[in-house]
């Protein structure tokens, strides 16, 4: 069984507890170690590792990253973690639970650089990167040995040291034979992690966990299993292929192979999203106007630095609204062009939220833009029902160079501290 050295990269041929070099504990053994190549990379409490990067002060304290008293938590560190604090929980209830918390506003500059980086040092491994968000990505390394001189675990183990020692950041690496298990095996040993499900052992693995552990199944989904019965993967598995199709449609299909670990899906590199969007789901269900107004906001403001980042605009705005009961609600508007600022995003977001026809309460909400074009077709008609548009438009621009040069905070909109 090869076991390899998360911390100086030696492989050996057999399991130890210590490396045989530099005597670390940090070792990762596995029959099929050498020989998988489907991987899964998350970043370990993005956004408060990066501030707690950029600000040696918070090393040792519970970060949270997040609105004000009225807004909630985007992501904590693992400290907050512990006393219970979670995404998407309201700051005043994360508070609660961790009073001595340091609240941050989200800085999405930084993180984008932080992301931009490491997507660098992916790409001198493996063209076939598949990103998910700005901290997470699949990766393909099949064929890599030859070219790199070592096989796709070591190389992934090199990744993960080098965005510690050059970046600050520390990253979790789960390998499998498919992205569905590369996933889950990616959340196993956080923070630090390396985790391996091989194909030797996958139906044993699955068998007692969780229906929640596939991806993609919400509480709604795992309500509608466990009404049927099923609340493991077990379960699953005692279901024919035809009765889990006529019962929940194409989602029973999926279930059918993933229970048994089979995932065909490939790790595609599309250079070109084809949408870019951003949602939070509340820790409790709301209808307060100014928080719900707070969130149109923020999530316009994450999509149009998305949309910057990646120098594109998008024609259509989308909002979506999960009511309490999970009715899901979509509403889209298109504009007249492209566009990639904050201020068209949010007015055209906010409006379709005014006129949606439903009421909440709402336990998610997102904000979407998609029919996507490059950045130099975006923003050039003159909306003449609205003669401030084109200053509104140029503040933005400005707001944009100051805080490219002086950092995220150095301005910020009162509309998203609610």
């Amino acid at each position: 069984m090869p076991s390899l050295c998360r911390d100086c990269l030696t492989l050996t041929d057999r399991p130890v507890s210590r490396c045989p070099t530099c005597r670390s504990p940090r070792m990762v053994a596995h029959d099929e170690l050498t020989q998988l190549s489907i991987a899964h990379m998350d970043c370990d409490a993005f956004y408060a590792s990066v501030e707690k990067r950029d600000n040696p002060a918070l090393r040792d304290q519970p970060v949270i990253v997040g609105g004000g008293q009225r807004g909630v938590v985007s992501t904590c560190c693992y400290i907050a973690r512990i006393k219970g604090v979670r995404s998407a929980m309201p700051m005043f209830q994360a508070l609660k639970l961790c009073p001595e918390a340091v609240v941050v506003k989200p800085r999405f500059a930084a993180y984008t650089e932080a992301s931009r980086a490491i997507r660098a040092m992916m790409e001198e491994l493996t063209p076939s990167i598949e990103p998910l968000s700005l901290d997470e990505a699949f990766l393909d390394l099949t064929g890599t040995a030859r070219l790199h001189g070592a096989p796709p675990a070591v190389l992934l183990a090199r990744l993960t040291k080098r965005m510690e020692d050059e970046l600050g950041l520390t990253g979790s690496i789960g390998l499998s034979h498919n992205k569905f298990l590369a996933k889950i095996a990616s959340d196993l040993d956080k923070p630090r992690g390396f985790s391996v499900i091989g194909m030797a052992e996958t139906e044993s693995f699955l068998r007692p966990k969780p229906v929640r552990v596939i991806w993609g199944v919400g509480q709604a989904t795992q309500t509608a299993l466990e009404q049927a019965g099923i609340r493991t993967i077990a379960d699953l598995l005692r279901w024919d292929r035809a009765d889990l199709t006529a019962r929940f449609g194409s989602m029973g299909d999926r279930l059918w192979h993933l229970a048994r670990g089979l995932d065909t899906r490939r790790v595609q590199r599309d250079e070109r999203p084809k949408s870019i969007s951003k949602e939070t789901t509340f820790f409790e269900d709301t209808s307060d106007p100014d928080l719900l107004d707070g969130h149109i906001w923020r999530l316009s403001e994450q999509v149009a630095d998305r949309a910057k980042a990646k120098r594109l605009a998008g024609r259509t705005v989308t909002l979506k609204l999960k009511k309490g009961d999970f009715q899901l609600v979509t509403r889209r508007h298109a504009l007249s062009d492209p566009t990639q600022l904050t201020d068209r995003i949010y007015r055209a977001a906010r409006d379709l939220f005014d006129h949606a026809g439903t009421s909440g309460p709402f336990r998610l909400i997102g904000v979407g833009i998609s029919d996507l074009a490059p950045e130099d077709q975006a923003d050039l008609s003159a909306d003449l029902l609205d003669p401030t548009a084109s200053k509104r438009a140029a503040a933005e621009r400005a707001t944009d160079a100051i805080r490219a040069k002086f950092g995220a905070e150095a301005i910020i909109k009162g509309r998203a501290l609610r």
